[in-house]
């Protein structure tokens, strides 16, 4: 490792993207979008993810001798812990009962996204260990509770072995592409009752709409207002209040509509239904769905069953599907371990947290298992 300078910014307006995108999404790696600069900017610029809202971004960027940015870790302080995915509201509540101040706290994560990715931003070992280290002085420096990470994938987790962070896993649901080349494929690996079942759903769902997918240059403001309006619908209804706004899905519609695949569904002429998602350049990343009249199991196809048809027709590996959701099983989605990492500042906490933990690893474990047995493929 050359040598470096650390700091921390409030802001990815004054960062190059550029140099971001090298650090973020470096070639040879699997592109990312929600490490791009395009997004994680456009939620700051939006004032989604801001002071206001309780993400106040603070992330550190690393410097070569020559001022060149070459490693960034995307870190926000926290006043609370909505719009995680990863849900420490307990260990917020024991901890100020018993005296302590829990917030702030530091999270390294994308903001109000549930998907595993790189965390530690830079293709240099040196480089990573460096900005991990610093987030943990900074929790001491800035007298915050500790430092979180938040669906980091497996090099985050050797890069912050030996650092004192307490491993934690939940599960998820995730649809892998077997070398399928059509979606008769996929049928034909599962058991002939799921298979039928499947068949029957997607035509009940489809039954007197038009469902199309759209990407690019395909996608205009209509499609837009559409999509908005179900997500307001469904925001309010699951959690009172959408953390995105309207700037946000413009400005990413603007920058990453290549990178967008909106899956629509039109009955009698008129747009009902929208989901979205977002690709990567070996996934698919399903994140908001949402539907302005009751349909039965349309939320299946657009979800899930349209995720499955792109992900075979351009060659990617899985489908990430989001946080929750035992009915993803049934469509072919299999368990999976997700994970996080957390630094806790207190000894005491930390000590109750680790017991707390490995009984909670190993009770996720079993479900995950439990689950697995109820997967819709044929048996071997």
């Amino acid at each position: 490792m050359t040598d470096i300078t650390l700091r921390a910014i409030s802001s990815l307006s004054g960062v190059d993207r550029a140099a971001w995108d090298a650090a973020a999404n470096p070639p040879g790696e699997a592109f990312d979008p929600f490490l791009s600069w395009d997004f994680l900017e456009a939620l700051e610029a939006s004032g989604c993810a801001s002071d206001d809202t309780g993400w106040s971004p603070r992330h550190i960027i690393a410097e070569d001798e020559n001022g060149r940015l070459c490693g960034a870790l995307p870190l926000y302080a926290k006043a609370h812990s909505y719009g995680e995915y990863v849900f420490d509201h307990a260990w917020a509540d024991a901890y100020e009962r018993a005296g302590g101040r829990y917030y702030p706290k530091l999270l390294s994560a994308v903001p109000f996204t549930p998907a595993t990715g790189r965390r530690l931003l830079s293709p240099d070992t040196g480089v990573r260990r460096a900005l991990a280290e610093a987030a943990i002085s900074l929790t001491g420096q800035w007298g915050v509770s500790g430092w979180h990470v938040n669906f980091p994938g497996e090099r985050d987790a050797s890069d912050l072995d030996g650092l004192d962070l307490l491993a934690r896993i939940d599960r998820q649901f995730v649809w892998f592409n077997d070398g399928y080349e059509t979606y008769d494929d996929f049928l034909a690996a599962l058991s002939s009752r799921k298979r039928k079942a499947l068949k029957k759903e997607r035509a009940q769902a489809q039954d007197g709409l038009e469902v199309v997918s759209l990407t690019g240059d395909a996608l205009a403001p209509e499609h837009w207002d559409v999509f908005f309006a179900c997500y307001q619908d469904t925001g309010s209804r699951k959690w009172g209040s959408p953390y995105l706004n309207r700037e946000f899905f413009d400005l990413v519609h603007q920058r990453m509509a290549d990178n967008i695949l909106m899956v629509m569904a039109k009955q009698d002429g008129r747009f009902i239904a929208a989901a979205l998602n977002f690709i990567g350049s070996e996934a698919l990343y399903g994140r908001y769905w949402g539907s302005l009249v009751e349909k039965p199991l349309l939320h299946f196809e657009l979800c899930y069953h349209r995720a499955i048809d792109f992900a075979i027709d351009h060659g990617l590996s899985r489908v990430e599907a989001g946080a929750q959701g035992e009915h993803k099983l049934a469509r072919g989605y299999r368990p999976v371990e997700v994970r996080s990492a957390h630094y806790i500042a207190d000894p005491g906490l930390r000590d109750a947290l680790t017991e707390y933990l490995e009984r909670e690893r190993a009770a996720v474990r079993a479900e995950i298992a439990a689950v697995a047995t109820e997967m819709p493929y044929r048996k071997s």
